[in-house]
């Protein structure tokens, strides 16, 4: 059974058992084995141009007990979690997500983000089917997709377009390794992961849009 614990500043997404997971995060991109996800909040102070962030993040997981997890950074508020449940034709998907948009970019361009917070997308994805590493994948990109798709609902307006993620996101999916093959838009798979994820991104962009970015 998944849980998640708060401990400003950390977040941690306990799996409830030792996953598949596949990502491109920091500390272990590509397919892995994990138990957790945990997201690590962070300002530019923590992370001057000469510190070596690999290393670092990876001691700070380990003095936490963490070393084997998959690891987020973000300067978002690790409060402003969201956490969005979705079943359909009894599979159950589960969403957690950070949304900071202050480097958000336009899918093809690129913006001078020089000295801005890094209030990125972080989506953990765990999925309650048995996947075939394809099928891991192809959830992957619903995973990003629904990201995507929540995003531009907020009509967050760049001077290159309506932003469509930030230039540091990372998801990660997690699921049982199994033999199912498929997990795209057809499939109860695909329906649930992509509700779940974008209800979680949409909430934490809608969230951001009222408050970070009216205040500032």
């Amino acid at each position: 059974m998944t849980s998640l614990m708060l401990a400003r500043p950390w977040l941690e997404f306990d799996l409830g058992a030792p996953c598949r997971v596949l990502s491109w995060s920091l500390n272990r991109p590509g397919f892995v084995t994990a138990d957790r996800i945990v997201w690590r909040e962070v300002r530019n102070a923590d992370l001057p141009p000469e510190l070596d962030v690999g290393t670092w993040f990876a001691q700070a997981l380990s003095a936490r007990g963490c070393a084997e997890a998959v690891g987020f950074l973000t300067s978002r508020d690790i409060r402003c979690f969201h956490h969005h449940r979705h079943s359909t034709e009894g599979i159950t998907a589960e969403a957690v997500a950070t949304v900071g948009l202050s480097n958000a970019e336009r899918i093809g361009t690129r913006l001078d983000r020089t000295g801005t917070d890094w209030g990125t997308i972080n989506v953990a994805l765990k999925l309650d089917a048995a996947l075939s590493d394809a099928a891991l994948i192809e959830a992957l990109s619903i995973a990003v997709e629904a990201r995507t798709a929540a995003v531009m609902e907020t009509g967050h307006s760049l001077p290159t377009g309506i932003a469509t993620g930030t230039g540091t996101d990372c998801v990660a999916v997690a699921a049982a390794p199994g033999d199912t093959a498929f997990a795209g838009l057809h499939t109860a798979i695909g329906e649930a992961a992509g509700r779940a994820v974008y209800s979680a991104v949409l909430a934490g962009a809608n969230e951001w849009m009222q408050t970070v970015r009216r205040d500032g």
